[in-house]
């Protein structure tokens, strides 16, 4: 289930998001939208960047069956900025950054690995019917 912070103004619509979650995890998953500032202000927390980010993971690391799966962060001003600069919807950014942040809490690093979250990541793509320009957009991940 997602637990949904909306920080925004903005109506976003989680049923398919609740579908992906579903398919990767039985936890739960908290999801905070927010703006620019926000997101800017925790990263430079987190990860001491002190500037805005699309999408941040913070998983909890336990193994209790009940425990969630952890908290997304994604900045709604991004999704604009980059729907707009990829030319799809902010739906298909937002779903994106989901399945992103989502692998990271479930322990994939494209950072570390050798292509098996941005592999995921396209499959997933497939499997839900979402933009197949949405591929490309991982590649850059």
């Amino acid at each position: 289930m997602i637990i949904l912070e909306n920080m925004t103004d903005l109506i976003v619509p989680t049923g398919h998001l609740e579908k992906i979650a579903n398919y990767l995890t039985e936890k739960d998953v908290e999801l905070i939208l927010c703006d620019n500032e926000f997101i800017q202000f925790l990263n430079g927390i987190h990860r001491r960047k002190n500037d805005p980010t699309d999408v941040l993971s913070f998983p909890i690391r336990g193994n209790r069956t009940h425990e969630p799966a952890g908290s997304i962060v994604i900045s709604m001003d991004k999704v604009k900025e980059k729907a707009i600069e990829l030319e799809h919807t902010e739906q298909d950014e937002l779903t994106l950054l989901f399945i992103h942040g989502l692998l990271h809490l479930l322990g994939y690093d494209h950072e570390t690995d050798d292509g098996e979250m941005r592999e995921l990541e396209e499959k997933l793509i497939w499997r839900f019917d979402l933009p197949k320009s949405l591929i490309v957009r991982t590649e850059g991940s």
